[in-house]
């Protein structure tokens, strides 16, 4: 399968979920964007809408990624549905994933991923947890997308 692939297919549109679209799938689409935003569509969704988190703004800021503007929004916010690959970051988004596209052509892919919002302490060791999420997606998109 070459590298992008999706089903033997090339990945053209990417739509990345989680639970509420304010901190995981806006981090992973910013992130994609940056990255392959030239040769992929990239959106995201949450299964239920949420604010952006300030956290998640502040830590994409640091590494040269503006996701301000960011608007939570649901599957049923998209205008598109028609996605090659959608991948869930929460085991919630994960099962609504399979039961939409039961009956579609789609891939889903299931990357577990640290729901920062759990952790707490100082704000340091919030934005550490928020980091940890960032720079994990931040190799697993690249490594999933890289066009060799």
């Amino acid at each position: 399968m070459a590298p992008g692939a999706a089903g033997g297919r090339s990945v053209q549109s990417v739509l990345f979920m989680c639970a509420h679209n304010a901190v995981r799938s806006p981090m992973a689409e910013g992130i994609a964007r940056h990255y392959f935003g030239a040769s992929i569509y990239v959106a995201s969704a949450g299964v239920r809408p949420d604010e952006l988190d300030p956290f998640t703004v502040a830590v994409m800021e640091e590494i040269g990624i503006d996701v301000a503007r960011h608007r939570p929004q649901t599957l049923e916010d998209l205008e598109d549905a028609g996605f090659d690959l959608i991948v869930t970051l929460s085991p919630e988004a994960h099962h609504r994933a399979l039961e939409l596209t039961r009956t579609l052509a789609v891939d889903v892919e299931y990357w577990p991923t640290l729901d920062a919002t759990v952790v707490h302490g100082a704000r340091e060791q919030r934005l550490e947890a928020y980091r940890s999420v960032r720079d994990g997606l931040v190799e697993r998109i690249r490594q999933r997308f890289a066009r060799r």
